[in-house]
């Protein structure tokens, strides 16, 4: 395992998005005590610092995982070495957009800078699929927020980080479920990529996580992505 949560929540530690792909003794109190934990974590700490840190403090919460690689000697010995992932070397990897968190959890083996990407690629996929996101959007497509994350990440195993094939596969995912939703009667059930439920009015004010202008870019497949409110 080296994934074991997906977090995102706002500056007041407001959960829009949580996806956890280990056991957790407890169920949903444990859950919820952890996304506390966590958002009291990184909530605090200041700008500019770096965006990964251990976590000890989760090692009561998350089940131990212990993963053994064994490597066969060529005369035929067996010359094992076990290496042990326990929770006290659990890792939290976030970065902050404006108004919200996005956290990973994640073991040991997992790589922080590839995590950081990981998470970049993330953001630029939902900015993609949903024109320019904001908070709201993951709001009221929390469905296809997460369908979005189920093209990157299964059973805590990364799968895909291309954009572009990201982006695809949610978009025919979404243009099925509106076609299944016509066909059944459902009235539009489905809500577009592009549009947040609610947003005008509601989502006067709120701030997109993707802003254009100011700031250096980040090159994201090709594109120039700018991060003028990124903070950490």
């Amino acid at each position: 395992m080296a994934i074991h949560s997906v977090l995102i929540f706002n500056n007041n530690g407001k959960p829009r998005l949580t996806k956890f792909y280990t056991h957790m003794r407890g169920g949903v109190s444990t859950q919820q005590s952890l996304l506390k934990q966590i958002y009291a974590l990184v909530s605090q700490r200041p700008d500019g610092v770096c965006n990964f840190l251990d976590a000890p403090e989760l090692r009561t919460m998350l089940s131990a995982t212990i993963a053994h690689a064994v490597r066969i000697c060529p005369d035929g010995e067996n010359d094992a070495w076990v290496k042990e992932t326990r929770p006290d070397q659990l890792r939290v990897i976030y970065r902050h957009y404006a108004t919200l968190y996005f956290v990973f959890v994640v073991d040991g083996s997992e790589s922080e800078l590839g995590i950081l990407d990981l998470i970049q690629v993330f953001v630029e996929s939902l900015d993609r699929c949903f024109e320019n996101v904001c908070e709201l959007d993951l709001i009221f497509n929390f469905d296809q927020v997460h369908a979005i994350l189920g093209e990157m990440i299964q059973g805590g195993l990364v799968l895909e980080t291309n954009i572009n094939e990201i982006v695809a596969s949610a978009k025919t995912i979404n243009k099925a479920r509106k076609v299944s939703a016509a066909t059944s009667g459902g009235g539009g059930g489905a809500a577009s990529f592009g549009t947040a439920t609610g947003s005008q009015g509601a989502g006067a004010g709120v701030a997109s996580i993707m802003t254009a202008g100011g700031g250096a870019g980040w090159n994201v497949a090709g594109q120039v992505v700018s991060w003028a409110l990124r903070r950490g």
